[in-house]
């Protein structure tokens, strides 16, 4: 059984800053990659930001210079760090990570969060 539970969604103004977090636990070995997606009403889920377990990171076009992901390894966690954020932010924010729970497995497995609410007012 494998968790991921998000947190440091909320309502905040244009130009604001908010810190999102997602901490992985459960039956873990490793953890390929880790990142976020984001969902706003109406259209189609798409990556924001991912990081693997070896520090390569990438960012969507959109929020290049403005988003931050990073990752504790040792916490199994992953953050977010949204600056200079605008309305067309506004989404539920999924965490998602690539999990291997086995030595002995073959595969890696895709785990999704609840999901938490970022609102940009203008």
């Amino acid at each position: 059984q494998v968790q991921l539970v998000e947190s440091g969604g909320g309502l905040v103004q244009a130009g604001g800053s908010l810190r999102l977090s997602c901490s992985a636990s459960g039956s873990i070995f490793s953890i390929a990659f880790m990142g976020w997606y984001r969902q706003a009403p109406g259209k189609q889920r798409e990556l924001v930001a991912g990081v693997t377990s070896g520090g390569s990171t990438n960012y969507a076009d959109s929020v290049k210079g403005r988003f931050t992901i990073s990752r504790d390894n040792n916490k199994n966690t992953v953050y977010l760090q949204m600056n200079s954020l605008k309305p067309e932010d506004t989404a539920v924010y999924h965490c998602n990570a690539v999990i291997r729970r086995s030595s002995r497995s073959p595969y890696d497995d895709g785990y999704w969060g609840q999901g938490t609410r970022v609102t940009v007012s203008s």
